[in-house]
This record gives C-alpha cells, sequence and structure tokens, in this order.
C-alpha cells in the first residue's frame, strides 16, 4: 500500500509560516550583526551607493519568484536600511515640510530607518549637506513634463557636493481639501508647486479654469495652507493630504500618465563604479558657431553614449550658456575619463557632477 501523503490543513501551513518567520528573522539580525562589524572597521558615514545597487540587481536577477524582482527589491531596501541604522540613521535632506514628494523620494533610495531633515528651500537643503548637518540631500533634477528644474542646475554647479546617486519617481498629483470642503464649485484658490501646477494645468484649464493658482515652495506646503481653508485646494501626494488631514477630492490630476520627476541624491563623495552608472557633468563655451558641436565630439569619439544635454544661460558671463550632460559610464571608466579630458581642455570651464549608480528602484 503506497504511502499516504500528510494531509495539509491550514493549521500545519500557519505552523510552516510560523518556522519560516523565525528564520527570516534569526537571519535578519544576523545581517544587522554582520553590518554592525562592518561599521567598527569603517568611519564615517556607511552608505556607499554603488554597494546597494549591486545587491539590489542582484536579489532582481537570482529572485526565483513568486514575489515580483520590484517587491523583493523594496523588501531588501528595507531591510538595508534597518541594518545601517543600527550603528547610527542616516540623515537626509529635502524640501519640506514632511510629505513632499522629495521625502517619497528619500525614503524610496533610503528606507523607512533613515532620517529626514525638511527643508524650505532648495539653498537650504544644500547649506544643510554642505555643512553637515545632514549626510545625504535628495533634490529633484527633471520632471518628465515639465522639463529641467532650474534652481537645482543653478546651485549644482557652485555646491561641493557630488552627485552619488538617482531616484526615479512616479508622480501622482491629488487635488486635496479640508474634510469640509466637497464641491470643486467652492474652490478659489489652488496651492501647489510651480512644478505640479504646469503638470495638471490642462485639468485645471477644464474643471477649475477660475480658481486662482499661487505657486509656494512645497506641495506639503500647499497642504498646511489649505488645512484650514473652505474655499481652496492644495496639489500634493496623499502623503501630504495624510500629514495635514485633508482629503481627496479628485485623485490622479496630472496632465501626463507617465508622469515622473527625476531626483539627484548628493554626497560628499563619488562612490567608486557599480557596474551599471551615469555621469553628469557641467561645461561652458563662448557663444560662437560650431563651439557645442565641438565640446560633444570627444563623446562620439571615445564612444561614450549621452542620454542628456540641458543648457541654461551662464550666471557669470552675459550671453554665455552653460551644458548639463549625463552620459553612460562611471567617470573612472577609461573611455569616459578620456573624453572628459578633452572636454575640458577645450571648454572655458568644465567640472563633474558627480558618478552613480542607475536607479535600481
Amino acid at each position: 500500500m503506497a504511502d499516504r501523503k500528510p494531509e495539509v490543513t491550514l493549521q500545519s501551513l500557519r505552523e510552516e509560516i510560523d518556522r519560516i518567520d523565525l528564520d527570516i528573522l534569526r537571519l535578519v539580525n544576523a545581517r544587522a550583526r554582520a553590518a554592525g562589524d562592518i561599521g567598527r572597521l569603517k568611519t564615517g558615514v556607511l552608505y556607499r551607493p554603488e554597494r546597494e545597487a549591486q545587491v539590489l540587481r542582484g536579489v532582481r536577477t537570482h529572485n526565483p519568484g513568486p514575489l515580483s524582482g520590484d517587491t523583493v527589491a523594496f523588501l531588501f531596501r528595507e531591510i538595508m536600511s534597518a541594518c545601517l541604522a543600527f550603528e547610527r540613521p542616516v540623515t537626509v535632506a529635502c524640501l519640506g515640510p514632511a510629505g513632499t514628494y522629495s521625502e517619497a523620494a528619500a525614503v524610496r533610495q533610503f528606507g523607512h530607518a533613515a532620517q529626514t531633515v525638511g527643508c524650505a528651500t532648495l539653498e537650504d537643503v544644500f547649506r544643510t549637506t554642505e555643512t553637515g548637518k545632514a549626510d545625504f540631500a535628495v533634490v529633484p533634477v527633471e520632471n518628465s513634463t515639465e522639463g529641467a528644474v532650474g534652481r537645482t542646475l543653478d546651485l549644482m554647479i557652485e555646491t561641493s557636493l557630488k552627485a552619488c546617486g538617482e531616484i526615479q519617481l512616479r508622480i501622482r498629483h491629488q487635488l486635496l481639501a479640508a474634510p469640509a470642503l466637497t464641491d470643486l464649485s467652492a474652490i478659489r484658490t489652488v496651492y501647489s508647486h510651480g512644478q505640479s501646477l504646469g503638470q495638471c494645468q490642462h485639468w485645471l484649464n477644464a474643471h477649475l479654469p477660475h480658481a486662482e493658482r499661487v505657486a509656494v515652495a512645497s506641495n506639503a506646503e500647499a497642504a498646511r495652507l489649505v488645512a484650514e481653508r473652505s474655499d481652496a485646494a492644495a496639489i500634493a501626494g496623499e502623503l501630504a493630504g495624510e500629514r495635514f488631514g485633508l482629503h481627496v477630492l479628485q485623485g490622479d490630476i496630472e496632465d501626463e500618465a507617465s508622469n515622473t520627476t527625476r531626483f539627484l541624491v548628493l554626497g560628499p563623495e563619488i562612490p567608486g563604479p557599480s557596474g551599471q552608472d551615469k555621469t553628469s557633468l557641467v561645461f561652458a563655451t563662448p557663444n560662437r558657431p560650431g563651439a557645442i558641436h565641438e565640446l560633444l565630439t570627444p563623446l562620439a569619439q571615445h564612444g561614450v553614449s549621452m542620454t542628456r544635454l540641458e543648457s541654461r544661460p551662464s550666471r557669470m558671463v552675459l550671453w554665455e550658456y552653460v551644458f548639463f550632460v549625463d552620459v553612460e559610464g562611471h567617470c573612472e571608466d577609461p573611455a569616459v575619463a578620456a573624453a572628459i579630458r578633452e572636454i575640458a581642455g577645450k571648454a572655458s570651464f568644465c567640472k563633474v557632477l558627480g558618478s552613480y549608480p542607475v536607479a535600481v528602484l
């Protein structure tokens, strides 16, 4: 007579889950102890962007399922965040108050164990990190709908901080109001960051054409301003609404369904190569025919792929422009390094803003 398979019951499955949970608990604490041992061998901030990117790519590659690659990557992000905080939480400056998309981007990159430092302006974000009051900064650099964040680019030229990471955050704008406001027709003013107002202009034209649009420092600040108003609404994310007790009058009002903001992580140094990197640089050239072509030629000659080119008026010389360029590869890669040397030799100004792992999450 063939052996009968043990009967699978709800209780037996729960007992199996309990055993697995204890194994997970043991292994997570073992990882935290190992991270603590590393901390005792090192000085300064332990966060290494290139190392974390390699780990997250690795778990995606070796993930057997059934959980998705995104899910396991987010789980490991939080495990690494908690293990890193075992010695000392990483502090990250970003636009505040609490509830901004910048804060959401910081949490996406560093996990919930990191401590965010909300700043009123981009200038304050840079200054807080430059003076050592925060380990890193997270700043918006471009949006898929509205383009570059000009003030960030201007500050990148001046700062001693280096770009050491990037974050791609899908932006979902909500029209938020105090609980007493339930009718769109009662709205006289809409507050939001200028970029967000631009990203929702078609919806606003169609549904709130007569409402005044007021740009403020951040979407979370907009949410704070309307918390006690019965005739105003804010455009912000759900997190800001939760922070200030607002409800969603209309969800996902952004004009582009793929609306995404790219953030840069700034820190004291450029991380080492991770195997899949970008390099950002800025250079200037006199306003003469063929000058920009001449400066970009070394990239083609060395087989370096350019992924982004953005021009801004120079703040130093009238009618001169600076050009922000992103290329594939790390500044230590031989081809990238050679191209940058040639560009620097021809440009009136050239600065490597940083090299960093391509966004994983």
